[in-house]
């Protein structure tokens, strides 16, 4: 059984340091000894008490589990920026994990691709900075600066007239609950089940609805606890020219044009 990997010691080194504090300002807010801190801070003190978890977690406002188990280091400077503002989704409740990514030498976070082989993979190597570093990364002029970006490939029809094969640019979710009712969405699911990129709309905390732009396929639900993360659609792109349009798609046309004219009058 592999050993798991704890941050606890350079993840609070990190906080403080990022409040321009000293060991000795700390020291006095938490009330600790400055040696006590010393070790905590260089990793010698292996099992930290759970007393001293609690101390830096609510300090800080970031949760235990995050302070144990999420490499700081590895986060760019917008995730910190909203873990030092309270936004710890731990802390908040929240199912949805605190995102790991990759940066570049200036510190940017970069857009990694998820190619199809990597699927079954990503499931389990999602969080992993270690494993996503092992992605293809890139950078994609006119991202916005604010969020964090990654590419996933589309398999299969489901989401015509975007082609198949077509590689979605997509947006991290945070939060669920901010997204708009048939959001198009990629869809990262637990287990063996895929991920799937779909019209998104939460219907409550516990379950999502799924639907296809294709009508040959059928909406289907899924447990908020089966997901394991949310990317909002921002484009995609594709070697596929569009097709010209046929006889029955001009007539189709030409009968919504004339049913809205209708409706105005």
């Amino acid at each position: 059984m592999s050993t798991t990997t704890l941050f606890f010691h350079s993840n609070i080194r990190l906080l403080r340091e990022r409040r321009k504090f000293s060991q000795e300002d700390i020291s006095e807010v938490l009330n600790l000894s400055r040696n006590k801190l010393q070790a905590l801070e260089s990793g010698k003190t292996k099992n930290p008490s759970a007393q001293d978890l609690i101390k830096f977690s609510e300090y800080f406002k970031v949760s235990v589990d995050t302070l144990l188990k999420v490499d700081l280091t590895k986060l760019g400077e917008f995730k910190l920026k909203e873990l030092q503002s309270g936004n710890d989704v731990y802390m908040t409740g929240s199912q949805i994990r605190v995102l790991a990514i990759t940066v570049d030498k200036e510190n940017r976070e970069n857009t990694e691709y998820v190619p199809i082989k990597a699927k079954a993979g990503y499931q389990a190597g999602y969080n992993d900075p270690q494993y996503l570093a092992a992605l293809p990364r890139f950078s994609l002029p006119n991202l916005p600066e604010r969020g964090t970006f990654r590419m996933f490939p589309t398999v299969g029809d489901s989401m015509l007239p975007i082609p198949e094969g077509s590689d979605v640019i997509a947006e991290y979710v945070q939060d669920w609950k901010n997204l708009k009712p048939e959001t198009p969405c990629i869809v990262i699911l637990k287990g063996n089940q895929d991920f799937v990129f779909k019209m998104v709309t939460v219907q409550n905390d516990s379950q999502l609805l799924l639907k296809s732009l294709n009508s040959l396929y059928q909406p289907f639900e899924v447990n908020s606890e089966d997901v394991l993360e949310i990317w909002k659609y921002y484009k995609h792109q594709t070697d596929t020219l569009p097709e010209n349009e046929t006889d029955l798609q001009q007539i189709k046309n030409l009968l919504v044009a004339v049913h809205s004219e209708v409706k105005k009058k």
